[in-house]
């Protein structure tokens, strides 16, 4: 299902996710050694996890979590496991006994009754199966009939409905100088592969990829009957590296100087010409007083394209993405088809996932029933003590930052007075909402399983329509209660942290405080970090995007930002592939300087105290053990690739090394010159 902007432009996320209109998401995963159960030490830490074969200051990664790492193998339907997975897994099981437990009941009530029919209606393959292709029959016949490119326009305007791709697209954003108000954001899409340097690079691998798309793309074809399938389907892939080539790479789409372009609905079509904005505005059902250009050129490239291509390609086009883009909504040859390019080809992903994983990962999120599930399980798994205790973590660390902010001594009074105002201005948000989505009038049936999300579809665009001239709603969450991940609303200036995530590893209100603060408060400060980052700190305490700094700090900053960008460009995680250090700075700022800001409030919490030796670490020791095991992951080579080329993070393994810019590291676990890991003191980046 298609993500609506608001829920997908959420980039200061803690953990991962890839490409429609261009804006950023996320997530993450705690595993144990599948021989085994993991040896827990009486604070948390996984003791059968590490190698102490590897020296520390080596491979901090596989000294904390490298015997679990080689002993650990890939279950067919994964492409990525660890910490967060296993989090994220028995969040899933919990759901499952949910649902499951809604749908064997009667006497229902009206958001219990919605979760019943959607859940049956996905499970229903028998149904699907006799269906076939027919689900999305009449969006193939208007993609057919296209013989003009207002007709085209109208189809890709059409895109939130009908879930096909579109080079152009948007939604309802917050006005970045004014988060009071929405404004409709736009930006350059339509890409099947997950970035463009997967059109554009002549690696043999990317090469390898671009012929396997092109046999894909004409075996989906082929469910719509259309004859010459391959000459077809090359002449889709050569339309979508015109429009890789007309998009911004990562790193550019990420700097929010270049991306606010604020424009008047009535001065669109003189600044962006050749379009038919009235026209493709109108399928949305928006007013749009008011427009943000996130990619102008891009646009604008875009736009080139839809009037100077073939529409026969275009018509093309659409028919592949309507079915690839619908193709777990359908009958199951029409899934596997597609599953076998990207599930298997693309991320090696050897199996589909159980289908009642996939219902409930197409139920859960914001713009589907993610919320009338989330209520169920909040009250099942979410006790309000650990609201209260995640309260008391935030304003520990929010103390340990506004003490770290003092002490900085490369920035000037003036500075800090305003970081000390945005500090004080943020707002937690934990566990669930204060104000859960309400689904009157939304009605679903049992058997008709395309109908029901198109519903589910034009319940949230009708809803987020009839919000377009009022003020924001502050209460709005961008994830579910459900989901395992935090994240940072720039727009708010609020921090966010669902209550999924508040379970161990991360967070145990029983815990070694070592093991809290380096899981949970690590994953807190993260989040504040993102506030104080390269891109989060172009907004003040009011969300509002300017200028709040001296130039003298903001160049001392930047001067910090470039040498983080730099180490961690330096990973090779593939033979030729590294880290994209300026495209993951923003996360890689959260990971060090919200590390730092753990570390401080660990120490206030002990109250000048000694920490005890707890099975022969110290509690440093377990501090930096318990980050590095949050990041115990594996992933295959085809995943890790499609990271490094479309996501923001660094990969865990080199996420878990972030530890190396602190001194208690080195000095926990005697990390000295001549190890791999050492840097020396006077070049380790402190930010925060």
């Amino acid at each position: 299902m298609k993500k609506s902007l608001i829920a997908a432009a959420l980039a200061a996320t803690f953990l991962t996710a890839c490409s429609k209109p261009q804006v950023e998401a996320e997530q993450t995963t705690v595993a144990q050694a599948p021989a085994a159960k993991a040896e827990l030490g009486n604070f948390g830490i996984d003791l059968t996890a590490r190698d102490e074969s590897v020296k520390p200051g080596d491979d901090f990664f596989m000294y904390a979590s490298g015997t679990w790492y080689k002993n650990y193998e890939m279950p067919a339907d994964k492409t990525r496991f660890g910490a967060f997975s296993a989090l994220a897994e028995r969040s899933e099981e919990q759901v499952k006994v949910i649902i499951e437990d809604i749908a064997a009941r009667q006497n229902l009530n009206a958001e219990e009754q919605l979760i019943a029919d959607f859940y049956n209606a996905f499970m229903d393959v028998e149904t699907l199966n006799k269906l076939g292709i027919s689900s999305i029959q009449p969006l193939l016949t208007e993609i057919d009939a296209i013989d003009n490119v207002d007709k085209l326009t109208k189809v890709f305007g059409e895109a939130w409905l009908t879930g096909v791709n579109s080079p152009i697209g948007g939604g309802m954003w917050f006005n970045r100088l004014d988060p009071n108000q929405y404004e409709m954001s736009m930006g350059a899409g339509g890409l099947g592969l997950p970035d463009r340097s997967f059109y554009l690079e002549q690696e043999e691998r990317f090469v390898k990829t671009r012929a396997a798309y092109v046999a894909h793309i004409a075996q989906m074809l082929g469910f719509a009957g259309k004859d010459n399938a391959e000459a077809r389907a090359n002449a889709i892939l050569a339309l979508e590296t015109k429009i890789a080539e007309g998009h911004w790479p990562r790193e550019k789409r990420r700097n929010r100087d270049l991306t606010l372009n604020q424009i008047k609905r009535d001065e669109l079509a003189a600044e962006y010409p050749g379009f038919n904005w009235d026209l493709y505005f109108a399928q949305t059902g928006y007013q749009v007083p008011q427009l943000n250009m996130a990619q102008p050129e891009p646009i604008k490239a875009m736009i080139a394209l839809i009037n100077n291509e073939a529409l026969t390609v275009w018509k093309d086009y659409l028919t592949y993405h309507a079915i690839s883009g619908n193709a777990g909504l359908l009958s199951e040859d029409i899934f596997t088809a597609n599953f076998e390019f990207y599930g298997k080809q693309l991320n090696g992903q050897q199996e589909p996932r159980a289908r009642w994983k996939r219902a409930i990962e197409q139920m859960s999120d914001t713009d589907s029933l993610g919320f009338a599930i989330g209520k169920v399980y909040v009250e099942r798994h979410f006790p309000e003590s650990s609201k209260q205790q995640m309260s008391e973590l935030v304003e520990n660390l929010r103390t340990a930052l506004g003490e770290r902010i003092d002490n900085l001594d490369w920035m000037g009074e003036e500075t800090k007075v305003n970081a000390k105002a945005k500090l004080a201005a943020f707002t937690p948000k934990i566990g669930y909402p204060d104000v859960w989505q309400s689904f009157d009038g939304l009605t679903l049936k049992r058997d008709d399983l395309m109908g029901n999300v198109k519903s589910l579809r034009q319940f949230f665009q009708a809803d987020s329509v009839a919000k377009e001239l009022q003020k924001t709603d502050r209460n709005r969450w961008g994830m579910t209660p459900q989901r395992v991940n935090a994240y940072y609303n720039s727009s708010f200036n609020e921090i966010v942290f669902p209550a999924a995530i508040l379970q161990p590893p991360f967070f145990d209100p029983n815990a070694d405080a070592a093991v809290n603060y380096g899981g949970i408060g690590a994953v807190i400060g993260h989040e504040m970090g993102h506030g104080f980052d390269d891109q989060g700190s172009k907004s003040d305490a009011n969300g509002i995007q300017r200028n709040w700094w001296t130039d003298a700090d903001r160049a001392a900053f930047e001067a910090k930002a470039d040498k983080l960008a730099e180490q961690y460009s330096q990973y090779e995680p593939i033979p030729g592939n590294f880290v994209n250090g300026r495209n993951s700075l923003g996360e890689n700022i959260g990971d060090v300087g919200g590390l730092a800001m753990a570390y401080h409030a660990y120490k206030l919490s002990l109250n000048g105290k000694e920490a005890p030796v707890i099975d022969g670490l110290t509690g440093d020791q377990r501090f930096f053990l318990a980050w590095a095991q949050v990041w115990k992951e594996k992933r295959t080579e085809q995943s890790m690739l499609n990271q490094l080329r479309a996501g923001t993070h660094a990969p865990g393994q080199f996420r878990a090394q972030a530890p190396r810019n602190h001194d208690a590291w080195y000095k926990a676990f005697n990390v000295q010159p001549g190890d791999k890991l050492y840097i020396p003191e006077d070049q380790r980046v402190r930010i925060w």
